[in-house]
């Protein structure tokens, strides 16, 4: 046996420990990553991307990577580490999505095609087929858009803030980011939701000043239809601008993501 094959031989564990760690950030975040972490893509897809992800990433991130650890425990601690690191990344992009989808659950709501008090098992996940529908509108300006990249990048970039098999994640810094990202996804659904929001409130006005002028008028019975068509006629006027909006905020979103650009 040559030099260079014993070397090669020598090194195999340390690539396979690395390997494993770059897999486990990698694979976490494509979990929940937008338009790469649905649900709908198929399982073997979204399991190449992580794969050939992976394999980008690891002649990169290695050399700068900790030498394997000698017990068992430790190297599920620090494969533990990373997959929380992935899931967490993804999550934080994530939640740009579910500002989308909690604005189309508020203007579904003002529309009067969901009530709160009544949940709706058809909608599977989501809880509205508004929120459904925008979703599925959202993962196609991702992916069509080139938005995915931005995340990516990020992903790529969080080595340098959080080293390969490093000590994973501050439990401070952690709340503060999972906090202000929380805050900044529910104010853009609002933001989102805003003309349906001041709509409906003004419609509910109307219709109690409506009722106390001609009691014996059937309000609910009366409304309910107008309401719906009106909401869906300013859903089909407003539906590109809140799309634009939401794209508009999502690029900046993606951007302000830990390692991003």
């Amino acid at each position: 046996m040559i030099a260079a094959d014993a070397a090669l031989l020598a090194a195999l564990p340390d690539w396979a420990f690395g390997f494993v760690l770059v897999l486990g950030r990698v694979g976490g975040a494509m979990m929940l990553l937008p338009g790469i972490g649905e649900a709908d893509l198929p399982v073997r897809v979204r399991a190449g991307m992580a794969l050939a992800l992976t394999l980008l990433l690891l002649t990169v991130v290695l050399p700068d990577g900790p030498p394997r650890p000698e017990g068992g425990w430790q190297d599920a601690a620090a494969l533990a580490a990373e997959i929380a690191t992935g899931l967490w990344l993804g999550w934080l992009a994530r939640l740009v999505m579910f500002a989308l989808e909690m604005a189309a659950d508020f203007l579904s709501v003002m529309i009067g095609l969901t009530s709160i008090l009544l949940p709706n098992p058809g909608a599977g996940a989501a809880s509205s087929e508004m929120s459904r529908i925008l979703g599925l509108a959202a993962t196609v300006l991702v992916l069509a858009s080139g938005l995915y990249a931005q995340p990516l990048t990020a992903l790529a970039g969080s080595y340098t803030l959080l080293p390969l098999g490093g000590h994973g994640l501050a439990g401070a810094d952690l709340a503060e980011t999972a906090l202000r990202g929380l805050g900044q996804s529910f104010s853009l659904a609002l933001r989102l939701a805003a003309p349906f929001v001041f709509a409906g409130t003004v419609w509910q006005l109307a219709l109690a000043v409506l009722s106390r002028l001609v009691p014996r008028l059937q309000v609910y019975f009366l409304a309910l239809p107008a309401q719906v068509l009106g909401g869906l006629a300013l859903i089909a006027a407003l539906s590109t601008a809140l799309l634009a909006a939401w794209q508009t905020a999502a690029q900046q979103g993606f951007a302000a993501l830990p390692g991003g650009l």
